[in-house]
């Protein structure tokens, strides 16, 4: 941040808005959302923050709909619901889930599964 003329100057990357419609994802994960390999994300919220049939945004990826959103518990996760979101195992799920959210999940944040498919431009 710079003085000019009395006058604050933010970097750009300050300037930048989160828009809460707006799903961000590290950049390892988005060729796996491209391809279609991973169609759910697990998120941390207070409350539910998205609904089913709302439009959202990936950057890097486009336009996605929300097709599902749904409470979970994280110790209930399957290997089975691990592989949508683009993991073998619930274990390895469970374990970048506490990477992410650690401290999240200290708060008592709840987890919601968001499943969504890439909107065709």
């Amino acid at each position: 941040m710079a003085l000019e003329g009395g006058e604050m100057i933010l970097p750009r990357w300050a300037t930048i808005c989160y828009d809460p419609r707006m799903l961000l994802f590290k950049k390892k994960f988005l060729p796996a959302i491209r391809s279609g390999e991973k169609t759910q994300t697990i998120r941390l919220w207070r409350w539910r923050r998205m609904r089913a049939g709302q439009k959202s945004f990936i950057p890097g990826i486009g336009r996605i709909r929300i097709d599902r959103i749904e409470q979970v518990c994280l110790e209930d996760l399957t290997d089975e619901d691990a592989i949508p979101d683009g993991f073998a195992t619930a274990d390895s799920l469970r374990e970048e889930l506490h990477s992410i959210y650690a401290e999240k999940l200290a708060e008592g944040y709840q987890a919601f599964r968001v499943v969504f498919h890439v909107l065709e431009e």
